[in-house]
């Protein structure tokens, strides 16, 4: 690819996948090329990556073998796994070392694999401030991640840990977003009380991505955290009125009600805001915003992003008769 350095971007037509293959294409000056890694090389995605210069290649996070055709040759390769796809920590878990294992067999000279905490590390299975799940865990897509970290280690392969944030996406596409109330008041539910949420547009963890791949060895081993604003539910309300151009209302909901709300995966969700209020401070702290900056330049902030993405929130009209 004109002698540029190829990464191999697992879930290339997924949310994170997809940031770091846009931010490489949108970056012709950065060294890199694309290769897009997807179970479904034919889909419409993959076709528009291939259609803006990217190599497309077939890869299953569940076959070790793919993966490693689809490393061979690569200087660098971002891996991610989608827990939501399937809501099994043991095969997450069992993903993740496929990823390693492929990488450091055809010999990947930097991973960025997208991880997060272990929950467990500051809440044990015995500690019962909040629900154990499925008997091994407390925040399950958290845990197999983060217990998946040793692996990558284990197997020597380079490897940067970037651990995310919040996604702000989740309030268009996973149904946290605002709504309008019977009263014709938009509100916006999230089980935070009074305490800051690390938040990032989806976007933006490619483009940080992109970030340390463009710093080269010296991230190698770190461990990375990005976060595009810290903001409690209120602020958070705040800046969607203003991008709504209405008042939005903040409404806490208690984390033990979240929980029992009744949808697929709501145990595992109140435990993640669990640890996110218990651990705000912390989890901050390990994401500043000023560094997740310098990796990323465009970085958005909460209000820019509120704002370009106001229409995609499908909030209901005010009744008639109401202004």
């Amino acid at each position: 690819m004109d002698g540029k350095r190829i990464i191999a971007v697992v879930g290339a037509t997924g949310a994170q996948g997809g940031g770091l293959a846009r931010a490489i294409l949108d970056d012709p000056a950065s060294g890199f090329a694309v290769r897009a890694l997807t179970r479904h090389p034919d889909s419409d995605k993959a076709r528009a990556l291939a259609g803006r210069g990217a190599e497309v290649a077939h890869a299953d996070l569940d076959d070790e073998e793919s993966l490693v055709r689809a490393f061979e040759g690569a200087y660098g390769a971002f891996l991610v796994t989608n827990f939501w796809e399937h809501t099994s920590p043991e095969r997450e878990a069992a993903q993740a070392r496929n990823l390693a294992s492929a990488a450091a067999r055809s010999g990947v000279r930097h991973a960025v694999w997208s991880t997060l905490e272990d929950t467990r590390e500051r809440v044990p299975l015995d500690d019962d401030r909040m629900p154990t799940l499925m008997g091994r865990y407390k925040v399950p897509h958290f845990d197999a991640k983060g217990a998946s970290d040793a692996v990558f280690r284990e197997l020597g392969v380079p490897t940067t840990f970037l651990r995310t944030s919040f996604y702000w996406d989740n309030l268009i596409g996973f149904g946290m977003g605002p709504r309008r109330g019977e009263d014709g008041v938009v509100t916006f539910a999230l089980p935070m009380g009074d305490k800051r949420l690390s938040g990032i547009a989806a976007e933006d963890i490619g483009r940080c991505a992109l970030g340390i791949f463009k710093a080269g060895p010296a991230m190698i081993g770190k461990t990375v955290g990005i976060a595009g604003d810290h903001l409690t539910g209120q602020e958070m309300a705040a800046a969607l009125g203003r991008a709504l151009g209405e008042e939005v209302r903040y409404q806490d909901v208690p984390v033990e009600v979240y929980r029992s709300l009744g949808f697929p995966g709501a145990d595992d969700l109140g435990n993640m805001f669990q640890y996110y209020q218990e651990f705000a401070d912390d989890f901050a702290a390990s994401r500043p915003v000023d560094a997740s900056r310098a990796l990323n330049p465009a970085l958005q902030s909460f209000d820019e992003w509120a704002r370009e993405n106001a229409g995609k929130l499908a909030i209901d009209p005010p009744p008639a008769g109401t202004s």
